[in-house]
């Protein structure tokens, strides 16, 4: 794969809750730079990561119910109209395990009610389900998966990264396996290392979420040298 088709894969990602002050600017116009797919921010920064990135190809992705999914149903969808509404094109929702593992049915009640919400608030918008995949068992997460598709999402993503655990290629494929080319597949978490980005794509993922998006592409641009 050439940089620019990894490039077009990465969710370039600042989601921590301290770090220098123009973090987001610096973060934006590395994307731009790079002609990432994306930008994903904390949902205070979507606004400024919008104003930064109009006009230049370049996705504005935040998340919801970050980073425990615990959140009322009503607050999720509350936060996912306001990103939309500030520039937003792209949002990642944490699923709520507990209502995953004890009551399926709420569960998918719950992902039904958060992709209406979003695909009323702006058509086109694409919606992510982060799973927490270190969390679940492989039924569990094959069920996560099922559910995804049944409410309407684009992707099932593998992990928050502020967890006990990110990304696995075992978990990727398993999540390939159960959505097929029906749904898209984001592996998160921990993916530092050219290596690491070419095991999750091989695995069937076809977006990678990192802060280290710039030094994957470093990476290749020496091997060419």
């Amino acid at each position: 794969m050439t940089e620019r088709d990894i490039a077009k894969m990465i969710d370039h990602t600042f989601l921590k809750p301290d770090g220098p002050e123009d973090a987001v600017e610096k973060l934006c116009a590395e994307a731009k730079e790079r002609s990432f797919a994306s930008v994903c921010v904390n949902p205070c920064e979507t606004a400024r990561a919008a104003e930064l990135l109009a006009g230049s190809g370049v996705e504005v992705c935040t998340v919801v119910g970050f980073p425990l999914g615990q959140n009322t149903t009503a607050t999720k969808i509350f936060e996912a109209r306001e990103a939309i509404e500030n520039g937003a094109g792209e949002l990642d929702f944490v699923i709520n395990v507990r209502l995953l593992k004890y009551a399926p049915e709420k569960c998918l009640e719950e992902l039904k009610a958060l992709a209406r919400a979003s695909k009323q608030a702006k058509s086109g918008v694409t919606i992510k389900l982060i799973i927490e995949c270190c969390l679940l068992d492989d039924r569990e997460k094959r069920l996560a998966c099922r559910l995804a598709e049944e409410a309407g999402f684009d992707f099932v993503k593998t992990s928050t990264g502020f967890s006990t655990g990110g990304a696995t290629a075992a978990d990727v494929r398993l999540m390939r396996e159960t959505v097929g080319g029906r749904l898209r597949v984001k592996a998160a978490g921990g993916i530092r290392t050219l290596e690491s980005a070419l095991e999750m794509i091989s695995a069937g993922a076809d977006r990678l979420g990192c802060s280290a998006g710039i030094g994957i592409l470093d990476t290749i641009k020496k091997g060419k040298q």
